[in-house]
């Protein structure tokens, strides 16, 4: 996973509270077996008003997303932060977040920031007066820099840890690599009748088109927001 230490993007302000995730990405796009590929499946009900905020050219690049309070309630579903990383948002804030949510961020390379009501409230005006203005996120200084505004965040200190790290899950396993052979290797020569582990098999990396991406040229539809 890509650390995260300093992040400068656009911001995109989504005043919108009470986000969940079948909003951030509806269920009928969790077929995928794969956990990338879902840039096109994110906020796709609302992407299809021409007016909705990503539809705006000057948010195009966003990669910070700042959102009302209870962001990524709903099921427990991982997709909705592969959706938004996918995408290309590496920052998520707001007033308050879903609790399994907040949790998958950090193990998926997406820091969820945690602001008051009144400082969200001064990014969305600082954003709409200045539509594709950047923002500064430091998470080294728990900090967000918008224009001459500098507000501070809360975040978890382990969750801090594993994103300036660019740990998942993975990552802090391999951390005990040495113990893990040590350990298969004495199970083996102790128990030489148990079935015996399997080393990894490392495939090469292929890419993975958009969850919404057509076969066929003539299946596109045209952007989402045109569509019927």
């Amino acid at each position: 996973m890509e650390k995260l230490t300093t992040l400068t993007g656009v911001g995109v302000p989504l005043r919108r509270s009470n986000v969940d995730t079948d909003q951030i990405i509806p269920a009928v796009f969790l077929k995928r077996v794969t956990k990338t590929g879902f840039d096109d499946a994110l906020f796709y009900a609302w992407r299809r008003d021409p007016q909705f905020v990503l539809n705006k050219p000057e948010y195009a690049k966003g990669q910070i997303l700042v959102a009302g309070p209870d962001f990524g309630i709903g099921s427990s579903r991982e997709h909705a932060v592969w959706a938004l990383h996918d995408y290309g948002f590496r920052v998520v804030i707001a007033p308050r977040f879903a609790d399994i949510f907040y949790g998958n961020t950090a193990k998926n390379g997406v820091l969820a920031a945690i602001m008051p009501q009144e400082s969200v409230e001064l990014l969305w005006k600082l954003l709409e007066e200045e539509p594709g203005r950047t923002m500064t996120v430091s998470l080294e200084d728990r900090t967000v820099t918008c224009g001459d505004v500098t507000l501070p965040f809360e975040v978890n200190d382990y969750v801090r840890w594993r994103l300036m790290n660019g740990y998942d899950d993975i990552d802090l396993t391999l951390q005990h690599e040495d113990d893990i052979a040590a350990y298969e290797k004495m199970r083996a020569e102790r128990f030489p009748f148990k079935p015996k582990t399997i080393p990894a098999k490392h495939l090469p990396e292929e890419p993975i088109a958009s969850a919404r991406e057509p076969e066929r040229a003539e299946e596109w539809a045209g952007p989402i927001a045109d569509r019927d």
